[in-house]
């Protein structure tokens, strides 16, 4: 099913965003991770658009067709990126959906539904997938992604940067050739010199420095009382195991409305592709609108 590549301007930044499916449909919103763009839900977008669902697959700012941000040391940060989830779907007239998050996509999803930023998205959010994020990340696995996120390399041919991300992205599990393509030519932009680079302002790194705790979130993940799917990668060294198990006796887990499932062959983050995770995240999307009673509407934690 053919998107359509849309822009609105939300906190003053203009925003692209991928619209899939039925313009009247059911809402799902499809956030991506730290670095990295909403092209990433291609194959999430395409197969919840076949059974009726309107996908929303957003670029942050400071990544892909959005715009840079001005003040990137305000502005890139679990805070403002609620921000500009609130405004656009307010815009667009979205009073309820549910939200699919890889990495930092999932981190705005529990920070959003909680409402501790924006009282307003507490109501509008029915359910959460986290695939591989958590409100605590491994300390090692943050400093890898500062590492290769806030220094991204330059090469002079785009082949040469798809090897590249052959190599840093190979945690994601299985991708065809296909995909591999498209995943570099969505996240590729090109230098003043010709070379090519990833598609995101490399200040964006710059958030783990200025907000250094800015995903230490259990107190958003305590107040959520909506369902919540876990999907960690098998391998993963961002979410360990001893966190999930953790999830499961607080917030949402305590409450029976979290689901943990481990992805095999795959570690942080799993890319989502294959018919496997796909039909999982679609049926718990679906058990949960079929099922709105399950939910009781988050109350925000105490400031």
């Amino acid at each position: 099913m053919s998107p359509k590549s849309c822009y609105a301007s939300c906190a003053g930044h203009e925003i692209h965003y991928m619209d899939w499916g039925p313009a009247d449909g059911p809402v799902v919103i499809a956030w991506h991770g730290l670095a990295r763009t909403g092209r990433d839900m291609d194959e999430l977008a395409d197969h919840l658009a076949a059974r009726g669902w309107r996908v929303l697959c957003p670029d942050t700012i400071g990544r892909g067709l959005s715009q840079w941000a001005r003040e990137p040391e305000h502005e890139y940060c679990l805070a403002f990126y609620a921000r500009l989830a609130r405004e656009l779907l307010m815009q667009l007239g979205i009073e309820h959906c549910h939200w699919v998050g890889t990495s930092m996509g999932g981190a705005i999803g529990t920070v959003a539904a909680s409402g501790y930023f924006e009282p307003e998205l507490a109501r509008r959010i029915h359910s959460l997938v986290l695939n591989d994020n958590a409100p605590q990340l491994a300390a090692a696995a943050i400093e890898r992604i500062k590492q290769y996120a806030g220094s991204p390399p330059a090469f002079a041919t785009v082949t040469e940067l798809e090897a590249f991300f052959r190599a840093a992205y190979k945690p994601y599990g299985l991708l065809i050739d296909a995909q591999w393509r498209r995943l570099t030519e969505t996240g590729t932009r090109r230098l003043p010199d010709g070379r090519v680079t990833p598609h995101y302002d490399p200040a964006i790194v710059g958030q783990f420095t200025h907000h250094p705790d800015d995903y230490a979130i259990w107190h958003h993940y305590d107040a959520l009382k909506i369902p919540v799917l876990l999907l960690r990668g098998e391998q993963s060294d961002l979410v360990l195991r001893e966190t999930a198990e953790q999830m499961t006796r607080r917030g949402p887990g305590a409450l029976g409305l979290l689901q943990w499932d481990e992805v095999p062959g795959c570690g942080h983050a799993p890319a989502l592709n294959v018919p496997a995770q796909l039909e999982r995240v679609s049926a718990f999307i679906e058990a949960a609108a079929a099922n709105p009673a399950g939910a009781v509407a988050p109350k925000p934690p105490a400031r």
